[in-house]
C-alpha cells in the first residue's frame, strides 16, 4: 500500500535532475535497493552453476525457496513503485537500474528459475487434458499465510 505513495516525494526534487550534462539517474527507495542488492548476491550464489537456458529446481519451503520468493516479492514492490511514478521519474529510475545492472540480473535469474514445462498443477475443476493450464494462463494468488 505504501509503494504507490513514495514517488510523490521525488516529484518535488525532479527539476534539479535535468540540469546536469551527463545522463542523470535517480535511485528508487534506498532501503528497497539495499535489500534487492543483497538478494541479488544471494541468488547469484544459488544459481551460479546453472547456465541461462537450463532451469533450477527449487524445493518448496527450503531456504533457497524463501530467498527466491523474497527476491521476486522485492521486484513486485519495485514494479508497484514504478507504476505509481510519473513518466519523467520512471526515466530516472530506469537509468539507475540500468547502471546497477539490476534489470539484467533479474532477466538472468528469471530465465534460470523458469520451469521447462510451466504446467499449472493447482486445483482445477475441469477435465485434466481438455485445456492445459500453465502459469501464463492462470492467475496466481500469492497470499502469505
Amino acid at each position: 500500500r505504501l509503494m504507490p505513495e513514495l514517488p510523490k516525494f521525488d516529484d518535488e526534487d525532479l527539476k534539479s535532475y535535468g540540469d546536469e550534462e551527463e545522463e542523470s539517474a535517480l535511485s528508487p527507495p534506498a532501503a528497497l535497493m539495499s535489500v534487492l542488492a543483497t538478494q541479488e548476491l544471494l541468488l547469484e550464489n544459488i544459481l551460479e552453476c546453472i547456465p541461462v537456458g537450463e532451469f533450477a529446481v527449487i524445493q518448496p519451503l527450503s531456504d533457497e525457496f524463501c530467498l527466491v520468493l523474497g527476491y521476486l516479492l522485492t521486484w513486485k514492490l519495485t514494479l508497484a513503485f514504478f507504476r505509481a511514478a510519473s513518466s519523467q521519474l520512471r526515466v530516472l529510475y530506469s537509468q539507475y537500474l540500468r547502471r546497477t545492472k539490476s534489470l539484467n540480473k533479474l532477466l538472468y535469474h528469471l530465465f534460470r528459475l523458469m520451469p521447462e514445462n510451466p504446467i499449472f498443477s493447482g486445483p482445477t475443476s475441469e477435465v485434466p487434458n481438455k485445456d492445459t493450464k500453465t502459469f501464463f494462463t492462470e492467475e496466481l494468488h500469492l497470499d502469505v499465510k
